[in-house]
């Protein structure tokens, strides 16, 4: 097999186990609480200890494989990720299971900026955009069948296989990495800025850890004190970033509005309906009583949607504006979820139907002119940081809006009942898709994409959902 060919599997079997385990674990939250009697705060950690390390390290990811060779960091990054896989797995406790999920983050960061760069070395012309399909079809496979894979292997062997079945594949994908693909660099790499790097990481980690603090009271100290520090730790990597000769986020971006449109969008995505997942997943088991596996089947009403809305936004898009499919694509989203509400304790499973039909249709209308968009305004010489800065901003939605919603849930729960608890919920992700929706009407501009707006390739489909929270 030729040497590209190596490389397009490689990245693909190595990128399609990080979008797995995004969406494969909140099938697996109810039984992991179960074995560990873990309240909600624990299960929380669960989902954003992935999310945070995912966000804190993809631009740092970048500029280390540009730097130190993009093989070898592929293949390092891939065997960070499998070791965390296999410690998850052995966990004793939701603190051991947290850490070794911000393990896997951390190599799941320098994969994922580091695999279309390994493919755009590897191919060329017509070729080049047969591997981007191909790496993008899979990957919205992956984000598909998550839930389906994750409830039969906590049904049928128990939950820590979810992340011992990324053993194997991430041997192989290590072995054939090392073996198979050639080496790259960008001769103009710079050092990274790891100043900013530790500002945005400590940041990061404060606001959510002071959300999820905020269901014992916001006047508790934890909540305002770490809030209070995530603003001092963001304000000072602002300031850095305007001052540093190299930056990891180039605030010029942000001049215009279209840029910052798209940004709104990746948060308003994940803080919304992926968000939402996993409180679902939640309702369908711990309160309908569904196993893991039955839970997964009715989940690929919703992320099945989401993969044929994204095949077909991908024809449509050299067609439709991206403004339009954008903020039709969140109106949906947030119908889908207002279709939701009103759930009962004498509900069943099937008036979620369609709302998760409904928007999962939104959601992928959304993802595809996403990713266009995050690169479409810039040089081509800034697209990777554009599209990196933009797959940060999706992981820093799905943190901050598990952590947030998990908190209003939680309160609401224990003083009027589960379904009070996941109307109210639903209602404020309903809430922040429909603003995004009106933002990314007002924002997103046709004059500030460099050349036309760009056509969507069959690889945004599954880039920008891989991402979720990228999933």
């Amino acid at each position: 097999m030729a040497q590209k060919w190596w490389t397009l599997t490689a990245v693909v079997a190595g990128v399609f186990m990080l979008v797995l385990d995004i969406t494969i674990v909140n099938v697996a939250l109810p039984a992991i609480g179960q074995d560990f009697h873990a309240p909600l705060s624990n299960l929380q950690w669960v989902i954003d200890a992935y999310a945070l390390a995912l966000a804190a390290g993809l631009l740092t990811g970048g500029s280390l494989a540009d730097l130190w060779g993009r093989r070898r960091l592929y293949a390092a990054g891939t065997a960070v990720f499998t070791t965390g896989s296999l410690l998850c797995g052995l966990a004793t406790g939701p603190l051991f299971l947290s850490l070794a999920r911000a393990g896997q983050g951390i190599g799941g960061a320098v994969v994922w900026a580091t695999s279309l760069a390994l493919l755009s070395d590897a191919f060329q012309g017509r070729e080049r955009g047969l591997a981007f399909g191909i790496y993008g079809g899979i990957l919205g496979i992956a984000v598909a069948v998550g839930p389906v894979l994750g409830g039969f292997l906590t049904s049928g062997l128990g939950w820590r296989w979810i992340f011992w079945v990324n053993g194997p594949i991430g041997i192989a994908v290590v072995a054939a990495t090392l073996l198979k693909l050639r080496e790259s660099r960008n001769p103009a790499a710079v050092r990274p800025d790891w100043l900013g790097f530790a500002t945005f990481s400590g940041g990061l980690a404060l606001l959510v850890y002071g959300l999820i603090s905020a269901g014992d009271g916001w006047s508790h100290p934890k909540a305002y004190g770490s809030l209070i520090g995530a603003g001092v730790l963001l304000a000072g990597f602002l300031v850095l970033e305007l001052t540093q000769r190299h930056p990891m986020l180039d605030l010029g971006l942000f001049r215009k509005p279209t840029f910052i449109g798209g940004l709104v969008a990746a948060v308003g995505l994940n803080g919304s309906i992926y968000t939402l997942i996993t409180y679902l997943a939640l309702y369908l088991q711990q309160h309908l009583g569904f196993s893991p596996a039955q839970t997964g089947i009715r989940l690929l009403t919703l992320t099945g949607a989401m993969f044929v809305s994204s095949t077909l936004a991908g024809r449509l898009s050299s067609a439709v504006p991206v403004r339009l499919m954008i903020s039709a694509g969140f109106v949906l989203i947030g119908v889908g979820i207002v279709l939701m509400t009103g759930v009962s304790d004498t509900s069943s499973w099937t008036h979620l139907l369609p709302g998760m039909v409904v928007s999962g249709l939104g959601s992928g209308m959304v993802t595809v002119p996403l990713a266009s968009t995050a690169v479409g305004v810039v040089a081509p010489a800034q697209a990777g940081t554009a599209s990196g800065i933009n797959a940060t901003a999706r992981q820093v939605g799905l943190a901050t809006g598990i952590a947030a919603l998990g908190t209003v849930f939680a309160a609401r729960s224990a003083s009027s009942g589960f379904t009070d608890g996941l109307n109210e919920i639903l209602w404020i992700g309903a809430a922040v898709a429909l603003v995004s929706a009106v933002l990314s009407a007002v924002l997103i501009r046709r004059k500030d994409f460099v050349g036309p707006p760009p056509a969507a390739p069959a690889a945004d489909a599954g880039t920008a959902a891989a991402a979720t929270g990228a999933h």
